[in-house]
């Protein structure tokens, strides 16, 4: 099976709305580029619902394709958003599949932290913004589950904030029990502790 990634911006079709409805229609496609590849899909292959023009853009869920590309009849409706004379039900131009919701991420996986893992600067999805359909080395996808399990990370890459070791809290010093009154001086104490914070995280399809 192979793996992919496909655009929608939320306001218009969510990994929510196919939650919802389960089964959905890719509709809309009008690059030749992303029709082309569309075409190449097979049923069972899973794909990475991401989220365009978004804030912030990322990967948002998974789903997989059941139904291979067949006409898409929204080319032939007249008026509508994605209507194209050029395409014609004798001579149709453009294709679609058919998507069934898998799961949502664990948390949505931005684009910034994306470009920020050196194992992933090969993906298409770096070089060819505006595609809207695109293939995705399988490494690449289950790397990007595996990110989704983790928590955000803030101020560096994962990888870098992977090897940082908690500060230790340091110890309460003991009062002292001279019997002549004195003054003394407090200790001094290495280290300190640190507090962390965590941020949570339209194009036609």
């Amino acid at each position: 099976m192979q793996r992919w990634l496909m655009k929608s911006e939320p306001d218009v079709f969510s990994i929510d709305h196919l939650a919802k409805v389960g089964t959905e229609p890719w509709t809309g496609v009008r690059s030749f580029q992303a029709r082309n590849y569309m075409m190449a899909m097979k049923a069972g292959d899973r794909v990475l619902f991401y989220h365009s023009s978004a804030v912030p853009s990322g990967v948002a869920g998974v789903c997989e394709v059941v139904r291979e590309a067949y006409p898409d009849h929204s080319a032939w409706q007249a008026g509508g958003d994605y209507f194209d004379a050029r395409s014609t039900p004798e001579k149709p131009l453009w294709r679609m599949v058919d998507v069934r919701f898998v799961a949502r991420l664990p948390r949505l996986v931005p684009l910034d932290e994306l470009k920020a893992i050196p194992e992933l600067a090969g993906m298409m999805l770096f070089s060819h913004s505006r595609l809207s359909v695109q293939p995705v080395d399988p490494l690449h996808y289950d790397l990007i589950l595996r990110l989704a399990a983790r928590p955000p990370q803030v101020g560096g890459s994962p990888k870098a904030a992977s090897r940082v070791k908690p500060t230790k809290p340091t110890k309460p010093t003991k009062p002292t029990k001279d019997k002549a009154p004195r003054a003394t001086k407090p200790k001094a104490t290495k280290g300190t502790a640190t507090k962390g914070r965590v941020t949570k995280g339209r194009a036609k399809r």
